[in-house]
């Protein structure tokens, strides 16, 4: 059997990245290369970059001169970057993807197309399940920007992969990642002095851990299967204990002010005009059953919700030194190390 070539479209990404790094001591990977409309920062070693933009039709002339025999795409973000407006993310996201898509319609022994998608497909409502399965999707508005983006391009992927049924399309929803070394507006959020939730709400969260999202995208990339798998940990947690394992003081905010300050809050945390997605999952939270990535795709989860959370409270106390927390007796005062 012959090592597979691997093309990596994020690169730069840390979700990228990581992958990359994980993939190389591997057995069974080739040559891994990495495109992306920049250079990574991590010095990734052997891998070779390419650099190109997602978003521009020349991608169908250069993915097939790389030959993959497995792509995987990591160029799906979720919320934009410092100093450019949140509605770059569907052309990085929608119109990225379709022209992937295209690109892969004219690469000849290309053997499988791996998406690192996200279950914001599911919503946040009301009167939702505790754990969303893969057929679920849709069931709930998708009110959000972000939200109909991943709906959107999802639809562009269900309709390649019926065109394309000799492939193995697989698409990964990836639930709310925490771990040291994160930095996306929901760590940033936990680590706040003073955090701020919704008056008479306590939602049930899933914590994904940092090491086993990248476990999960690499036990992808190396075992396939067709169709959406969630990639989310075991159980969940409410927000309360969680910001009590975290030491932090929480403040409840009417619902007759909590939009105003949401806004405010949603610019420092750097979420832009995107707040609302996660204004929503703090309000009715979400959960995703995990059986196929763990019994097809065949990864074990090293941390279920409950030990992201003492992971991340242990990780996180030089911050908490900054601003220590008002209850002595918490919990994270606890944690084995």
């Amino acid at each position: 059997m012959t090592d597979k070539r691997i093309v990596i479209a994020g690169i730069s990404t840390r979700w990228g990245s990581e992958l990359a790094r994980s993939l190389r001591r591997q057995p069974g990977v080739g040559e891994i290369i990495g495109i992306d409309s920049r250079p990574p920062q991590l010095d990734l070693g052997s891998t070779e970059f390419v650099e190109a933009d997602i978003r521009n039709p020349v991608i169908s002339r250069i993915l097939p001169s790389l030959e993959p025999d497995v792509l995987v795409h990591c160029g799906i973000v979720w919320y934009p970057e410092k100093g450019k407006p949140s509605r770059a993310l569907h052309d990085i996201n929608v119109i990225g993807t379709l022209q992937l898509l295209a690109a892969c319609e004219k690469t000849p022994g290309l053997e499988a197309l791996i998406v690192r998608g996200s279950a914001a497909i599911y919503g946040s409502a009301p009167g939702a399940p505790a754990f969303f399965t893969e057929d679920m999707a849709r069931q709930f508005p998708l009110v959000t920007r972000f939200q109909r983006d991943i709906g959107e391009l999802e639809g562009y992927f269900d309709n390649f992969s019926r065109r394309r049924p000799e492939l193995t399309c697989c698409m990964l929803r990836f639930g709310v990642e925490v771990g040291p070394g994160l930095d996306t507006p929901f760590n940033r959020y936990l680590n706040l002095p003073v955090v701020p939730t919704r008056m008479g709400f306590d939602p049930r969260l899933q914590l994904l851990h940092v090491d086993d999202a990248t476990g999960a995208l690499a036990a992808a990339t190396l075992n396939p299967v067709r169709g959406a798998v969630n990639v989310a940990p075991d159980g969940a947690i409410s927000l309360s204990r969680l910001l009590r394992l975290c030491g932090k003081t929480a403040v409840g905010v009417p619902p007759v002010v909590v939009g105003a300050i949401n806004r405010r809050i949603g610019n420092y945390l750097g979420s832009a005009d995107l707040y609302r997605d996660g204004e929503l999952l703090l309000r009715y939270g979400r959960g995703c059953d995990n059986r196929r990535l763990r019994e097809e795709i065949g990864y074990e989860l090293a941390f279920d919700s409950e030990g992201t959370a003492r992971d991340f409270a242990r990780t996180s106390r030089g911050i908490q030194g900054l601003f220590p927390s008002p209850h002595p007796g918490s919990p994270v005062r606890s944690v084995p190390r």
